[in-house]
């Protein structure tokens, strides 16, 4: 299956052209770090490129300050990590291991630079998308998890961060790494207490992922007075797709994620009727791809932020309130929030949410599940993909459809190879009555209703993907919807564009449209081909403007 980058340690260095070295020159300036100088600290902005002409930069541990790496970075190399493509936060600090001589070039005029120069830009970003696979591979990172293992909100944002692909470290309660952990903090906090701690000095109070998200800079701080040419509500496929399209026609974009990049697609462990991958990727690693693309060509993203307000003002812009108060103002709008399953009618199901009721199926949820039984319940793709993945680490697993056959709702190399793994047992016809357990999901009783029978089985994890439904509320007031909640666009409307709405500037794309297509594929087609339209759109308005000024 294709990974999320080139493995750093196999990959040939390929350093920078003597040319590119020279473009450097002229934008930043050389700096000298004595030895001991940090080059980057943890939590600082990742707002420099660091060229090495002569020295030695280590990344250093965050709780013992020693080195942390057995390799370091010397002449022809570069510091940084992928965060630098958003002016994120540094997760690894980097210290000059002797006097170092070195070209800086800040953010804005690289970023400019690397514009310019594509053949740069694909060094650059290759090297720092593989650090990023290194990280997460080796948990890499100054971000400490402590209690996953017995707090839901651990497990919460844990789930957040493997999600956006944030490198972090996990420990449960009790272990040796857990101790040393809380040793090396600088504040005082129990070792028998759930914790996440970023560095060695920062304890985030009451953590949540938009805490975290806040910390790292992934919420991305927005001026009151700014006005982006096209808003993009959703990070799944068809929003990462039109955030990368945008950026490469020239559009300022800004994508708005409520809770993690590559939305729904972004749970599937693994997509193999995608084309150009042959043996497969996981949704999370191709949407990943497309966030790393849209940022090459200046598109910005904001996570976990939520659009819960639109409207129009007098001036014709948009006016796109956020869950925190906070406004957005953009000339388009285009839609892309896709669909979320819907919650089942089930007693106790928000005591068990988080604690074996979960919505994705990736390593994070997957690691909570081991040597015990699993319900997946949906007769889709994603379902069948989430049974396959989690196949590997469970006893059993039991998938629950409602209907009698796969063959209308399930690609048919995929059901043909949960019908053929004897690790699971598909159950039609079915659904669950209740749910039971203490702290944590215990056991749930399913109903076979052809035979009209009950059974309890064991089980740590319940996985819930049926029922998808539009999230759509926050543009009822401005744009038609069909019965269901869907976005209706095109002729159904009277338009001659097929993801236009009934309101001029906004619309629509992706599984959140009437009638679309419901395919990972079709999505980021729509996602591509709609950003022509809102370019002629955007285009348009300035036209306008600039004809009344004169």
């Amino acid at each position: 299956m294709e990974s999320l980058a080139a493995d750093l340690r196999q990959m040939r260095r390929t350093p920078l052209h003597d040319s590119h070295v020279d473009a450097l020159r002229v934008a930043g300036s050389e700096t000298m770090y004595m030895k001991g100088d940090m080059v980057a600290e943890v939590g600082s902005q990742a707002n420099q490129f660091v060229y090495l002409l002569e020295g030695e930069v280590e990344v250093v541990h965050p709780f013992t300050g020693e080195r942390y790496l057995p390799t370091s970075l010397g002449p022809t190399q570069f510091a940084g990590e992928i965060s630098f493509l958003s002016g994120g936060t540094v997760t690894l600090g980097l210290r000059a291991a002797q006097d170092t001589r070195a070209i800086v070039v800040a953010r804005e005029p690289m970023l400019e630079l690397m514009s310019q120069i594509p053949e740069m830009s694909d060094i650059i970003i290759t090297v720092f998308a593989a650090r990023r696979r290194r990280q997460l591979e080796d948990q890499d990172s100054s971000l400490t998890l402590i209690g996953a293992d017995v707090d839901r909100n651990i497990r919460r944002i844990a789930a957040f961060a493997a999600r956006n692909r944030i490198p972090f470290r996990s420990v449960d309660i009790g272990t040796s790494e857990a101790s040393d952990a809380v040793a090396g903090c600088t504040k005082s906090i129990a070792d028998d207490r759930p914790a996440v701690i970023f560095g060695k000095d920062r304890v985030i109070e009451d953590p949540t992922p938009a805490r975290v998200a806040r910390l790292l800079g992934l919420d991305l701080a927005l001026t009151e007075d700014e006005v982006v040419d096209v808003l993009i509500v959703g990070g799944g496929p068809s929003g990462v797709a039109a955030g990368v399209y945008a950026g490469a026609e020239g559009l300022s974009a800004l994508v708005v994620e409520e809770s993690a990049i590559g939305g729904q697609a972004g749970t599937s462990s693994r997509i193999e009727n995608y084309m150009g991958f042959p043996t497969g990727i996981s949704g999370a690693d191709l949407v990943w791809r497309g966030e790393v693309q849209a940022m090459k060509f200046g598109t910005r993203f904001a996570v976990p932020r939520r659009v819960q307000r639109l409207s129009r003002a007098e001036d014709g812009l948009f006016c796109a309130e956020l869950d925190d108060g906070f406004e957005v103002r953009a000339k388009a709008v285009l839609v892309a929030t896709g669909v979320q399953y819907r919650r089942l009618p089930l007693e106790r199901l928000e005591d068990f949410e988080g604690a074996g009721v979960y919505y994705a199926a990736t390593e994070s949820e997957a690691r909570f599940c081991s040597n015990t039984q699993v319900i997946v319940i949906g007769g889709g793709n994603s379902a069948g993909q989430a049974a396959m993945f989690l196949s590997r680490t469970a006893d059993h697993v039991h998938v629950l459809v409602r209907g009698t056959s796969l063959a209308k709702s399930m690609s048919d190399y995929l059901s043909s190879r949960l019908e053929a793994d004897p690790r699971i047992s598909i159950h039609f016809q079915t659904e669950v009555r209740a749910l039971d357990g203490d702290e944590h999901l215990q056991r749930v009783t399913v109903c076979d209703k052809a035979a009209d029978a009950e059974r309890d089985i064991d089980c740590r994890g319940l996985f819930v993907m049926v029922g998808a439904a539009p999230n759509t509320q926050w543009i009822s007031d401005l744009a038609e919807l069909d019965d269901k909640g869907f976005v209706l666009t095109g002729g159904s409307v009277g338009r001659d564009s097929p993801f236009a709405t009934s309101c001029d500037g906004l619309y629509a794309v992706g599984d959140v449209r009437a009638g679309s297509v419901k395919r990972v594929a079709s999505s980021v087609g729509e996602g591509s081909v709609v950003i022509s339209q809102i370019w002629s759109y955007v285009n348009s308005l300035d036209r306008d403007s600039s004809n009344e000024g004169r």
